[in-house]
């Protein structure tokens, strides 16, 4: 999916570099895109469905969502403030230049990013309750050799209609790209089971 937004550096008062993400008041396309997503979360039930009022809502959902990964231990953008369709996050990268997508660098051991990535999946939905919805290359950074998740204002609650639908989208998206690299990579329905309903290790 793809929401259409700007991104840009700055810097706190601290010393802090920050990413300041604007979501843009755009299209019926824009809106079309967000509705699935939205519909169907408790979180944000009484909506109004005109554009800015969704995009108002998707950045606060983004943020929320964030706040949530960030609280039980997976890795993405430390998230600061929201305010209307700006949110304000941690800077994943250094001296100003982002770290790399996962598309665009091969870490040095693929086969523990995997595991790192898969980990964060399972920690998402059962400590989180979330499901990230969009998860791929293209919305993973990888810093210090460590993957990095961003990008998920469209991630939805567990008892959302899509999540089941959407969290076997994310393992096959995982899998497809780590194939690539060579990783042997689990079965999408093993991996299924062990982040739903199995604790235990593959």
């Amino acid at each position: 999916m793809c929401i259409r937004d700007r991104i840009y550096r700055a810097v706190s008062p601290k010393g802090e570099e920050l990413a300041v993400k604007i979501y843009l008041t755009v299209s019926a396309e824009f809106k079309k895109g967000m509705l699935p997503y939205i519909e169907g979360d408790a979180r944000f039930g009484k909506v109004r469905r005109d554009t800015r009022s969704l995009i108002y809502a998707w950045a606060l959902k983004e943020f929320k969502n964030l706040k949530k990964a960030y609280e039980v231990g997976v890795r993405v953008p430390k998230p600061y403030v929201v305010e209307k369709n700006v949110l304000v996050v941690e800077f994943i990268g250094e001296d100003g230049i982002p770290a790399p997508l996962l598309k665009e660098y091969v870490p040095k051991q693929p086969e523990k990013v995997y595991e790192k990535i898969l980990d964060y999946v399972k920690t998402l939905y059962r400590k989180g309750g979330l499901v990230h919805g969009d998860l791929s290359e293209y919305n993973i950074m990888v810093k210090d050799e460590e993957p990095v998740i961003f990008d998920v204002s469209q991630a939805v609650l567990l008892s959302h209609p899509l999540a089941d639908q959407l969290l076997r989208r994310d393992i096959a998206n995982l899998n497809r790209f780590f194939s690539k690299l060579k990783v042997k990579v689990k079965p999408e329905d093993e991996i299924y089971i062990w982040v739903t309903k199995d604790g235990s290790k593959f």
